[in-house]
């Protein structure tokens, strides 16, 4: 039982002490980065999926 005092007293020490925590500005950039990133490569799926589907349907078209 001393071991897993122990344990969680380092870890509380880690997260306190020794753990650098980004400040709030920083993590709403970061927030907006990520945001931003999903927007454009869910835009380039998109787009992928959507001229995949196009010349699917004209590749069928043509051989039927």
């Amino acid at each position: 039982m001393n071991k897993v005092k122990a344990y969680f007293k380092e870890v509380h020490n880690e997260l306190i002490n020794k753990t650098s925590w980004p400040t709030w500005a920083e993590l709403q950039n970061s927030a907006i980065v990520v945001m931003v990133a999903s927007v454009i490569i869910a835009a380039i799926v998109f787009a992928m999926d959507m001229s995949f589907d196009t010349l699917l349907e004209w590749f069928y078209e043509k051989l039927y």
